[in-house]
């Protein structure tokens, strides 16, 4: 990345930072669901972006995060800090599993698509009747109150959640960062290009395969918790709903699938728009449902037809912040 791009990215981290000292409470919450998303598109990026396994059932992960560290902090008095790690076991196992379905009976493309729909599906379906996750009436954690700012339980301002989601994107980023300049990355890159090539020098597809699948899953887990104790409540036709895993990956697709900073500037593009077409609505007095998802559609067809790379590439180009197309981004 040249010096402009590595200044201009440390001028927006410095804007994010400072962001809550200006921002009014909606402006925040528009800012943490941007940061939400440009998460967990990051993290559906390191299976479809690095290593070419087209999920289109992440929401499982983030509904397997979420419920988890819920319901251990709700019946046992768990923290998400500690509870996090057996959210992100547990759908780092449905992920392995999935994975070991489709490599091992060799199940690709679109018909990987297929089976990680289906097990959302069946998530769906199966939290809604168990009973001590809350089934179809909702699962709900107690709101902490004017008991202040508890980091360690996330309980806590709507400032608090704001820099926990930016510590969370980006780390994120830095951790896909190198993984992408890892062994493992560049085993993950030849994988997505040239599977058969890959194997002939002596990559083990299974493998590297599943290891994009559990990191992945892990991460997208890791947001389940955050959304868990930032709403408080989790419903299993909106956790683990087909709208949301479209949501997830639309970042990557807008700003730039397989680079780094694509998720995040897909999210800053897709989410604020999403709230202005939402705001205008309401302020017409129409109810039009389904308008968002609309907007979403017509989005991804511009981006497919006029920047089928996504902005990211074309906008770093452009504005001359990478050495050479795609280096380091």
């Amino acid at each position: 990345m040249t010096g402009r791009g590595i200044v201009l990215l440390a001028l927006c981290g410095a804007l994010l930072l400072a962001a809550p000292m200006v921002a009014d409470r909606y402006v925040l919450s528009v800012l943490t669901t941007v940061l939400w998303f440009a998460y967990v598109g990051q993290a559906w990026n390191v299976m479809m972006g690095f290593s070419g396994l087209l999920s289109l059932g992440h929401a499982l992960y983030v509904g397997l995060g979420a419920y988890a560290s819920a319901a251990l902090f709700v019946h046992f008095g768990i923290g998400p800090w500690a509870g996090m790690w057996v959210a992100m076991l547990a759908a780092t196992a449905a992920g392995c599993f999935i994975g070991f379905l489709g490599f091992r009976f060799g199940v690709r493309g679109v018909h990987f698509a297929l089976l990680t729909i289906a097990f959302a599906e069946v998530a769906r379906i199966g939290f809604d009747h168990l009973q001590w996750f809350g089934g179809s009436g909702g699962f709900f954690i107690p709101v902490a109150g004017d008991a202040g700012n508890d980091l360690l339980n996330l309980r806590g301002s709507p400032e608090l959640f704001y820099y926990v989601i930016l510590a969370l994107v980006l780390a994120a980023l830095a951790l896909s960062r190198v993984l992408l300049h890892s062994r493992l990355g560049y085993q993950w890159l030849a994988v997505r290009e040239e599977p058969e090539a890959a194997e002939a020098v002596g990559v083990d597809l299974f493998r590297a395969r599943i290891a994009a699948v559990a990191v992945s899953s892990a991460l997208t887990a890791l947001g389940g918790v955050f959304q868990a104790f930032y709403f408080n409540n989790l419903f299993p036709e909106q956790v683990f709903s087909m709208g949301r895993s479209i949501e997830i990956i639309l970042p990557a697709i807008v700003g730039g699938i397989g680079t780094l900073i694509g998720p995040i500037l897909g999210a800053f593009i897709l989410t604020p728009l999403g709230e202005l077409l939402t705001f205008l609505i309401e302020a017409t007095g129409f109810d039009l449902p389904g308008l968002k998802q609309l907007f979403y559609g017509v989005a991804l067809v511009v981006i497919v037809v006029y920047r089928p790379d996504g902005v990211w590439p074309w906008l770093a180009d452009r504005l001359g912040l990478v050495r050479r197309p795609g280096e380091d981004a």
